[in-house]
């Protein structure tokens, strides 16, 4: 099995999975169905396979995000179009987005068909007890066509390993802003971007900052201390212990092809700049690091 497989399974398919955020086919067929606002749609994006479910039922699976931010885009969204809708108006989107992205060609590939099979099989091998939106997004049906078939299961991959991390983040009791400004203090990302869209307060941030550095995992600049760099580095191995079941369940070879498979799928959303390097879940070039 690849050294560190969850880790290197989630650099290659979290590009994939970016795209239904940041493509314009995506932010057209939101407005298309009348959802207005860029956070409107995200949050009808992401919840829709819950269902309509209340926001504050969103805002504890999402964990990171102050529960005014999901108040103000559901359930409004749903009175406006259904979670059903939704789910089918971004599985159109993607498939515009990944057309337009890799083109007819790539998408009609052999490679592109195995990729899709290969991540599918993975995603329902993901063991979903107490993961929620992983749950959902595997409950879905299987799409037709390949490339928005791996779209869908690298986003129940991708749920998963976050149903996880929050676990993790619970277990630590690591509240939601605690979270973002240990993940700001590593570097990852920018602190007032995580700060601003995630909406918390500048009294919130500070209040939690004096939690970190209460636990001496954070200096009074706001950087990660020896301490804090070690309880990271524990969380991200635990996230990544938690989700390694569905690569266990593919096999090394099958992973392994997997992976190779997803590489250039992945370094082309990434050299495409369509993924803004001020990403909130700190995904650049670096994240490759993993020899894969």
């Amino acid at each position: 099995m690849i050294d560190n497989v969850a880790r290197v399974m989630w650099e290659r398919f979290e590009p994939v999975h970016q795209l239904v955020y940041f493509t314009p086919e995506v932010r057209e067929a939101m407005e298309g169905l009348g959802l207005r606002g860029y956070w409107t749609g995200y949050f009808a994006l992401r919840a829709a396979p819950l269902g309509p479910v209340p926001p504050s039922v969103v805002t504890g699976c999402f964990y990171v995000f102050h529960p005014d931010r999901a108040a103000k885009a559901l359930p409004d969204a749903w009175s406006v179009a259904s979670p059903q809708q939704v789910i089918e108006a971004r599985q159109r989107a993607v498939d515009a987005a990944m057309t337009g992205l890799y083109g007819p060609e790539v998408l009609a590939s052999a490679e592109l068909a195995e990729a899709a099979d290969l991540a599918w099989e993975a995603a329902r091998a993901a063991d979903t007890a107490g993961r929620v939106l992983g749950a959902a997004n595997q409950a879905l049906p299987r799409p037709a066509r390949p490339h928005v078939r791996l779209w869908q299961a690298v986003t129940t991959l991708r749920e998963h390993r976050g149903d996880g991390h929050v676990a993790v983040l619970v277990a630590q009791n690591l509240g939601p802003v605690e979270a973002l400004v240990l993940k700001s203090a590593t570097g990852e990302t920018d602190a007032e971007f995580q700060r601003r869209i995630r909406q918390w307060s500048d009294a919130e941030w500070r209040a939690a900052q004096a939690e970190l550095g209460e636990r001496g995992w954070i200096d009074e600049t706001g950087r990660l201390t020896a301490a804090g760099a070690a309880a990271h580095q524990r969380m991200e191995a635990d996230t990544d212990a938690a989700a390694l079941r569905p690569w266990q369940a593919l096999g090394p070879d099958a992973t392994t092809r997997l992976a190779h498979l997803l590489e250039p799928l992945a370094r082309r959303v990434l050299d495409s700049g369509i993924v803004p390097a001020a990403n909130p879940v700190g995904l650049t070039d670096t994240t490759w690091a993993s020899a894969g």
